[in-house]
C-alpha cells in the first residue's frame, strides 16, 4: 500500500523494531503534494497502524535475548538484536572480553600520524538547505550530536554528559564548549553519571537501556576533582566485580553507593574506594558468571536491575526495582526483611507489584524528602497494548519508597497534554523500556520533569502536565515549511527519545539539562510555555565541540561546486549528515536512522543513502531542496529505490551496499537475495534491481563486495546464538557462476558473524574477510574458533588466518590501500598491516570507540573512519605504516 507523504520520524534502533510494520512497508512509493502536511516517506500514523496490526497478529520469533514468547521478541529480534548478534553469536561472551582486547591493542606498536576529526563542528538537523521529502529539517531539534545516556550538573555551571559510545564530556559554562574527560578508559559507553554530596563525579560504564548498539562497561569510576580532572583506570572503584556489566543507576545513601546493574544490585562504601563491591541482590544467581547456568543463552537477561530507592528518613530501608523489560518471573520490587531480600507483593497502592506490570522503573525523590516519584514500564502493556508500554507515573506523598503510591499520569493523559504522539499505535511511553528519566526541582517538591519519547513537566505534583519538549513540531498548527523560518512558527524543541536529566545552576539561574538521542539540551528550570504547553526556551548545547555521533557508514566524493571533497554518512537516529568542503555547519538531508552509504567518488552529491532494512534512497544533488515539493511533487530531488527484500522484510536492519570497485555504476545490495543494478546514481525505481542469487529462506546478507564483475556475499541465518549459521556465496554480476563456498564449522574460518570483505583492487580473486565477535577463548558457542582476518587468493575457495598479533576484538570493515597495505576497523579502533609484513600496528590513538566502516578518499591518499560514538576521523595513508 502506498506510503502517505508524511514525515519520516527520528527512529532509534529500538524504535524501528517496536513498529514491526516498518520492515514490511514498501519504500518506493512516489511522494505527492501532501496538502501542506509534514513531509517524509514514513508516516507516524502508518507506523502506528502497522504496529496495531502486528500486536497479537504475528508469531514471535523467540531469541536468546528475548525468550519470553511475547510479541516484542519477534519485533526486537528483527532489528534491535542484530547489532548485538554480530558480537555475541554463536554463544554468550564471557566477562572481560573487551577489557582484554583493549589491553592487547595498547600493547601493539603504533603507526605515525594522528587522526583528525572532520565532524567536530555543529550538525544542524534543521539545515534549511536540505528540505527534501525524506529530511527532518524544520522539525525543531536544531543542532544535534549522538545519543547521550546520562547527565549531571552542579551549581557552579559545570555540566557532565555521558554518551552511548563516545565517553564522558564536561562543560564549564553551563553547557557548550565541551571537553572529553574519559578517553583513557577501556569503555566509552556510559550507563550512569552522578554527583555525590562532596562534589565527586561517579561514572557507571556500560549503557543499560537494553538497546541494540550499547556496549558493556568496565565498572564504576569516581573523579574527585570533577571540575578539572579526567577519569583513568586508577580511578576505578573496587575490583573487577562490575567488569562487563551495564549500569542503569547509581544511588547514594547510608555511606554507600548503590549500583543497579545487568548482574543485580551491588553496593560499595563511598569513603573507602578500594576493596570489592558487595553483591546485595541477584534474583537468579545461578545465571551470574561462575554460576551453574552462566552459559545459558538467556543468562544476560536474568538479573537486570533498573533502580534503587532509598528512604531519606532511614537509609537502611531500601527498595530495589528489578526486571527485564519484556517480562520474567523475577520482575518486581524487593526490600530487605529480617536480613533477606524479599519481593514486595502488596501495600504499594496504585504502583503495581506483580511481575507482569513491573518492567523498567525509574525513581526520583524530592530534596526535602517529602515526596518520591516513579515511572513504571509494564511488560504486559508492552506485549499487548499497541499504543504504549507505559504503566504510569506515580507519587508517594509520604516521601517513602514504600508508598502508598498514587498514579498521577498515564499515556492517554500525556497524549492529551500537548504531545506530538497522538496516533493510535505510537503514543507516549511506546518506548518506555528504552526512554526514561525523572527528576524533581530541588526547590519545589511538586515541580517534576519526566522523560519518555518526549519531555513532560508538572508544577503541581502531577495534577496537570505539559509536553514541554514535544517529539517534533510536525503536525502542530504552528509548523510551516517556509524556508525563511527555521522551524516554521513553532518554538525549538528537543530531539526525541529521552535518557538523562540533571538540574544545575549557571550565573545564578537554575536550568534543567536533558540528554537524548540527539545530544544535550537545556532550558530554564522555571521556563516559559506557549498556549499549547510547549516550552519556548529550549537551547541546543550541541555546539560542535561535543562529537558523539554514531556513524554506521561514511561516503566521500569530490565537491564539484567548491573543490575538495564532500563527506556524508549514516547515523543512529540522526539521519544522514552532509559535510561539503566549504561548510562550517553540517546539514542533514535524510531523517531517521541512516544505514549504509554509497557516494560517487567523482561527484560527492551523487549519494545512495540507506534507511533501514535496505530502504535505499538516491539523490544527485545532495538532496538540496527548499521544501517546495510539498506543493509541487515534481520538485522532489530524492527517490526511493529499495530492492524487493525491503518490502518482504528479508534484509538486516543495517543491510550491506557496495559499488563495483571497477565500475561505480554497478551496485550490489544484500538481503535474502544478492541484488545488482547497473544504472548507478541514475536509478529511479526499485524495479531496476535484479536478483543475482537467492541465499535461501531465513538467510540474510551481512556483507557484500564486488570488483570487475566478481561478487562476494557473506550471510547468516539463523543469526542469533540459538542455531547460528554463517556462510559465503560467490558469483558474477551477470548472474553466472553462483555457488556457496564450503565452510564447515570446524574449518579455519570461525562459525561467527562475517562482517566485511576487502578486495585487492589489482586482483578480484585476492580478497580479505573480516570476522566479528570474539574467539573461542571468550565465546561459548559451537565453532567459535579463533581469528578475525582471513585471506583468500583463489576467489574465496580457501582461506588462511592472517590475524597474527591482532587483538581478539570484533572486526567490522577493511580496505586495501593502493600500496597493498590492509587497514582494518575494529570495535576498539583501527589496525594496519603494511605491505610485505605479517604483523599488525595500531593506527594512531583513538579512544576505545567502535569503528564500523573504513573508506578511502577518491585519490586513495586519505583513510576515513566512521566511528559509532565519536564521529568521522581521517588520517593520511602514508602515515599508517
Amino acid at each position: 500500500m502506498p506510503i502517505p507523504t508524511r514525515k519520516r520520524r527520528w527512529l532509534t534502533i529500538c524504535a524501528v523494531t517496536a513498529s514491526a510494520a516498518l520492515v514490511a512497508l514498501p519504500a518506493g512509493a512516489a511522494p505527492g503534494p501532501g496538502g501542506g502536511r509534514p513531509f517524509g516517506a514514513r508516516a507516524l500514523d502508518q507506523l502506528a497502524a502497522g504496529r496495531l496490526q502486528s500486536t497479537g497478529g504475528i508469531t514471535p520469533k523467540v531469541t536468546a535475548q528475548d525468550s519470553d514468547g511475547g510479541n516484542e521478541s519477534g519485533e526486537i529480534a528483527e532489528g534491535a538484536d542484530q547489532y548485538a548478534e554480530a558480537r555475541t553469536s554463536p554463544g554468550v561472551v564471557a566477562p572481560g572480553a573487551y577489557g582484554a582486547a583493549w589491553s592487547s591493542l595498547n600493547k601493539l606498536p603504533s603507526t605515525g600520524g594522528s587522526w583528525r576529526n572532520v565532524t567536530d563542528l555543529p550538525y544542524n538537523s534543521d539545515d534549511r538547505r536540505y528540505r527534501d521529502f525524506d529530511s527532518n529539517s524544520s522539525g525543531g531539534s536544531g543542532n544535534v550530536t549522538g545519543r547521550l545516556a546520562a547527565m549531571a550538573a552542579d551549581d557552579g555551571g559545570y555540566v557532565y554528559a555521558g554518551s552511548a559510545g563516545g565517553g564522558v564530556w564536561r562543560s564549564r559554562s553551563g553547557g557548550g564548549h565541551w571537553e572529553p574527560i574519559s578517553d583513557r578508559l577501556s569503555s566509552q559507553s556510559t550507563g550512569a553519571l552522578a554527583l555525590d554530596g562532596s562534589g565527586r563525579l561517579w561514572l557507571g560504564t556500560g549503557e543499560a537501556n537494553t538497546n541494540a548498539d550499547a556496549y558493556l562497561g568496565s565498572g564504576v569510576y569516581v573523579l574527585t576533582d570533577a571540575h578539572h580532572g579526567t577519569f583513568s583506570a586508577r580511578s576505578r572503584v573496587g575490583g573487577d566485580e562490575l567488569e562487563s556489566t551495564t549500569i542503569h543507576q547509581l544511588r547514594f545513601g547510608g555511606g554507600k553507593v548503590w549500583a543497579a546493574t545487568s548482574e543485580g544490585v551491588w553496593s560499595h562504601s563511598t569513603k573507602t574506594l578500594g576493596g570489592a563491591w558487595k553483591l546485595e541482590f541477584a534474583p537468579n544467581p545461578a545465571y551470574l558468571p561462575g554460576g551453574s547456568l552462566a552459559k545459558d543463552p538467556s543468562a544476560p537477561y536474568k538479573n537486570l536491575a533498573n533502580d534503587i530507592a532509598i528512604d531519606p528518613k532511614d537509609p537502611s530501608k531500601v527498595v530495589l526495582a528489578v526486571g527485564w523489560r519484556s517480562g520474567d518471573d523475577y520482575n518486581g520490587f524487593y526490600t530487605r526483611v529480617r536480613g533477606a531480600w524479599t519481593r514486595i507483593t502488596s501495600g504499594l497502592g496504585d504502583l503495581p507489584s506483580d511481575a507482569d506490570n513491573v518492567g523498567n522503573v525509574t525513581f526520583a525523590r524530592s530534596a526535602d524528602g517529602s515526596r518520591y516519584y516513579a515511572i513504571d514500564q509494564s511488560p504486559k502493556q508492552l506485549n499487548t497494548n499497541p499504543d504504549s508500554g507505559l504503566e504510569g507515573i506515580y507519587v508517594a506523598k509520604s516521601g517513602s519508597p514504600f508508598g502508598p503510591w498514587t498514579k498521577i499520569a498515564d499515556y492517554k493523559q500525556l497524549a492529551a497534554d500537548g504531545s506530538a504522539l497522538t496516533s493510535s499505535g505510537y503514543m507516549p511511553g511506546v518506548q518506555a523500556w528504552y526512554n526514561q528519566f525523572l527528576t524533581v526541582d530541588p526547590a519545589n517538591a511538586q515541580h517534576v520533569y519526566a522523560g519518555l519519547e518526549e519531555v513532560y513537566e508538572t508544577r503541581d505534583g502531577g495534577g496537570t502536565w505539559s509536553t514541554v519538549g514535544p517529539y517534533w513540531n510536525f503536525g502542530f498548527p504552528c509548523w510551516s515549511i517556509d524556508p525563511a523560518k527555521q522551524t516554521g512558527d513553532c518554538n525549538a524543541t528537543t530531539h526525541s527519545d529521552q535518557h538523562g536529566v540533571a538540574i544545575g545552576r549557571y550565573h545564578g539561574r537554575s536550568y534543567v539539562y536533558v540528554g537524548n538521542d540527539g545530544g544535550a539540551y537545556r532550558r530554564p528550570l522555571d521556563g516559559s510555555q506557549d498556549s499549547s504547553g510547549h516550552a519556548t526556551d529550549w537551547a541546543s548545547l550541541n555546539d560542535g565541540t561535543i562529537d558523539t555521533l554514531q556513524y554506521y557508514s561514511v561516503g566521500i566524493g569530490k565537491d564539484l561546486a567548491h573543490g575538495g571533497v564532500s563527506v556524508t554518512g549514516g547515523l543512529q537516529d540522526n539521519g544522514q549528515s552532509v559535510l561539503r568542503s566549504n561548510d562550517k555547519v553540517m546539514g542533514s538531508n535524510f531523517g531517521g536512522d541512516g544505514g549504509d552509504t554509497l557516494t560517487d567518488p567523482a561527484n560527492g552529491c551523487d549519494i545512495a543513502e540507506e534507511y533501514v532494512y535496505l530502504a535505499v534512497q538516491i539523490t544527485q544533488n545532495c538532496a538540496v531542496n527548499d521544501g517546495s515539493w510539498v506543493k509541487d511533487a515534481s520538485k522532489v530531488t530524492s527517490y526511493n529505490v529499495a530492492p524487493a527484500d525491503n518490502a518482504t522484510s528479508e534484509a538486516r536492519f543495517i543491510a550491506p551496499l557496495a559499488a563495483d570497485m571497477k565500475n561505480s555504476s554497478t551496485w550490489i545490495a544484500g538481503g535474502r537475495h544478492v541484488w545488482v543494478q547497473t544504472h548507478g546514481y541514475a536509478i529511479r525505481s526499485g524495479s531496476e534491481w535484479t536478483s543475482l542469487y537467492d541465499l535461501g529462506a531465513g538467510r540474510t546478507a551481512t556483507a557484500v563486495a564486488a570488483s570487475g564483475g566478481k561478487v562476494y556475499a557473506a550471510w547468516c541465518g539463523p543469526c542469533n546464538n540459538q542455531g547460528f549459521a554463517r556462510g559465503i556465496s560467490v558469483g558474477n554480476e551477470d548472474g553466472t557462476g553462483w555457488h556457496d563456498v564450503t565452510l564447515p564449522v570446524d574449518a579455519n574460518v570461525p562459525n561467527r558473524y562475517l562482517s566485511g570483505f576487502a578486495v585487492d583492487p589489482k586482483n578480484a580473486d585476492h580478497v580479505y574477510l573480516e570476522v566479528n565477535g570474539f574467539s573461542r577463548h571468550w565465546t561459548e558457542g559451537p565453532g567459535a574458533g579463533v581469528g578475525h582476518v582471513f585471506e583468500s587468493k583463489d576467489g574465496g575457495t580457501t582461506w588462511t588466518d592472517i590475524s597474527a598479533n591482532l587483538p581478539d576484538v570484533p572486526t567490522d570493515s577493511a580496505v586495501v590501500t593502493a600500496n597493498g597495505g590492509l587497514a582494518v576497523a575494529t570495535d576498539l579502533g583501527v589496525v594496519y598491516r603494511a605491505p610485505g609484513r605479517t604483523t599488525w600496528q595500531r593506527v594512531g590513538r583513538l579512544p576505545a570507540v567502535a569503528v564500523l566502516q573504513l573508506k578511502l578518499s577518491p585519490d586513495g591518499g586519505t583513510l576515513y573512519a566512521a566511528t559509532h560514538g565519536r564521529g568521522i576521523y581521517t588520517i593520511k595513508v602514508r602515515d599508517c605504516g
